[in-house]
Formats: C-alpha cells, sequence, structure tokens
C-alpha cells in the first residue's frame, strides 16, 4: 500500500465532510477505487493507483471549499464535484463559444457558481455532472439555449431550477412554459373537458418538476397572479414574450414551422431553453424535427448555446444509465 493523507485543522470542517457515521468517506472510497479512512485531524487514502492518489487531495479540497461556501456536503454533491474534476465526467461534450473557463477560475468556483438557491426552494441544486455543469454554465450566459440528451440527464430539471431562481428573484417577470401535444395522436377539440383538463396529461411532467423544487403553495400563488404560465405550444402563437424566462419542453416534437413560430416570440430581456430528446420523435416519418433543425441552424451565434447530454451525465439510476448506453450503442 501507498499511503497518503491530508491534515484538516479545522475539525468541525473535518465533521462535516466525513458525514453521519463516516457515510461521506464510503461515497470517496467508491469514487476513488480505493479506501478512505480518518485518524484524528488526518485523512488517508491506501492505493496504489496514481490516478486515485492525483485526485483524492483535490476532491477532498474541493468539497472543503463547497463546504467554506454554504454548500452541505451530501453525497450528491461528492459525486457531481467528482464528476466535475474527472475527464470522464463530460467536460467536453456540450457546444457553444463560451466553454473555456475564465483566466484563474478553477473548476470548484466554476462547479460553485452554478449552484441555484431557489428562494423558500427545498435546498440547492447544483448540477452532477461536467455536461450539467456546463448546461448551466451556458444557461446563465445566454439568452437561447437547446439542451438535446436522454432521459434522465436534467435537462427540464435544471432548467426549471434556473427559471424559478429567475422568478422569484424578479429577475423576470414571468416564466412561460410550454410543451407541443403531438402525442395525443388528434385535435385538443375533440378531446373530453375544458380546456384545463384536456392539456393536462401533456403539462404534467413541468409541473413534477416544479414540485421537485419549491412547495405546491408557492406554485399555485404564482399562477394566481400569472407569474406562471402553463400553456400548449399551439396557444404561443401571435404572442410577443418579454422581460420572460420560457422553457419549451419535449422541443423534438416540434415541426421546423413550430419551431420558428416559438422562437420568433422571444421578446427583450427574455431567455427562452428549448429541451428535448432526439431519440424520442414522435413526429410523422419524413416529418423532420424542429430542435434538431434549429440547433444545427443556429449554433453559430453567439447568443445561442446547445448543450448535447449524453449517458454520463443520467442522474436517475445505474440501471437508466445502462439502458441508455446500450441503445447509444445499437
Amino acid at each position: 500500500m501507498s499511503p497518503s493523507h491530508i491534515v484538516l485543522e479545522d475539525t468541525q470542517l473535518l465533521a462535516e465532510l466525513c458525514g453521519a457515521n463516516d457515510y461521506n468517506l464510503s461515497v470517496i472510497s467508491s469514487l476513488l477505487g480505493a479506501r478512505v479512512l480518518t485518524r484524528g485531524n488526518e485523512l488517508f487514502i491506501e492505493s496504489e493507483d496514481k490516478k486515485a492518489l492525483d485526485l483524492f487531495p483535490r476532491l477532498v479540497s474541493a468539497i472543503g471549499t463547497s463546504i467554506e461556501e454554504g454548500v452541505p456536503a451530501t453525497p450528491e454533491l461528492i459525486i457531481a464535484l467528482h464528476a466535475e474534476l474527472t475527464p470522464e465526467g463530460g467536460q467536453n461534450h456540450s457546444r457553444g463559444p463560451d466553454n473555456a473557463p475564465e483566466e484563474g477560475q478553477s473548476e470548484v468556483s466554476k462547479f460553485l457558481d452554478t449552484c441555484i438557491q431557489i428562494p423558500n426552494g427545498f435546498g440547492k441544486v447544483f448540477p452532477r455532472s461536467g455536461g450539467q455543469s456546463l448546461y448551466l454554465q451556458g444557461i446563465a450566459s445566454h439568452d437561447l439555449v437547446f439542451a438535446i440528451g436522454p432521459a434522465g440527464t436534467g435537462k427540464t430539471y435544471l432548467a426549471m431550477a434556473y427559471a424559478l431562481r429567475e422568478l422569484m428573484t424578479r429577475s423576470r417577470r414571468k416564466l412561460v412554459l410550454t410543451r407541443p401535444v403531438v402525442e395525443a395522436g388528434e385535435s385538443l377539440g375533440y378531446l373530453p373537458g375544458d380546456l384545463e383538463q384536456k392539456i393536462n396529461p401533456y403539462l404534467r411532467p413541468l409541473y413534477d418538476a416544479m414540485e421537485a423544487l419549491v412547495p405546491y403553495e408557492t406554485i399555485h400563488r404564482l399562477e394566481e397572479s400569472r407569474a406562471i404560465e402553463v400553456a400548449p405550444l399551439a396557444y404561443m402563437r401571435g404572442r410577443s414574450l418579454t422581460n420572460c424566462i420560457v422553457i419549451l419542453d419535449e422541443g423534438q416534437n416540434t415541426t421546423k414551422e413550430q419551431m420558428k413560430m416559438f422562437l420568433t416570440r422571444l421578446g427583450e430581456r427574455t431567455k427562452a431553453i428549448v429541451t428535448g430528446d432526439i431519440t424520442q420523435i414522435d413526429l410523422p416519418k419524413k416529418t423532420e424535427s424542429g430542435l434538431v433543425h434549429a440547433a444545427a441552424l443556429l449554433e453559430h451565434i453567439d447568443e445561442v448555446f446547445v448543450s448535447r447530454l449524453d449517458a454520463r451525465d443520467v442522474v436517475r439510476s445505474p440501471l437508466v444509465r445502462k439502458i441508455i448506453e446500450a441503445y447509444e450503442k445499437e
């Protein structure tokens, strides 16, 4: 064995880093593939793997920095920081002109900059992979973002977290959420019930994302004051959206004409995020997806950012990641 050790003078910091019953140490051990233990005010790693030995002090330092910045050392945070510090974490699989780190800015400071605190929300939201971190950086610095990736990569969840913070800090006057309802396979007019009853099943995933971030009462209050609007894409026609943040979910199921209609609704001080999984297109055969077309057509524009997430960014479960990887290889 070739043990490496780190001395932490701050015992409170050490306790928070180790976690209850040293659970965080077991997470770090699993990520590094080596035994990590504590003795007094020292942390040890026992390994002969150079990669693990090199990464160990960087990961511990990153966790310590996060704690000092007020971000609790949860297992999810540790996993996210590990992804941020490793090449396989997906640092280079998003596109846009501003991907390069600012001079003097570390991976950890970039990561912490992307953490989202929603007023009265359930807790801080942070990226859990390199790709997700770049996605949030892209949202912060661009007016129009396309997020393309499979289920479970956090496309809608992270967009919703960013949007709710913008709304609840009054950086934007309104949050508009929309989706195409092509999955219905029939006109809304022929479905039973009033408009809300007709469209609710298709917009339910957007509410699920919101309810995972803030209390239902908050959502209801914002809807009552019309600060949040949820509507099918067809109802965007003829509108001009000013000083809003807009999320178009399931963008892969828009046609070229629908996508153009949506994008030309964006007014001054409006930020738009379009999410979609181009492996799950429900449009008729020979109909090109508006998301695929727009991302390719517009990604050279400075104000536009295209984030391409993949199996490395899946956070739902190891099984989902393996399923996606299997389909990608097919």
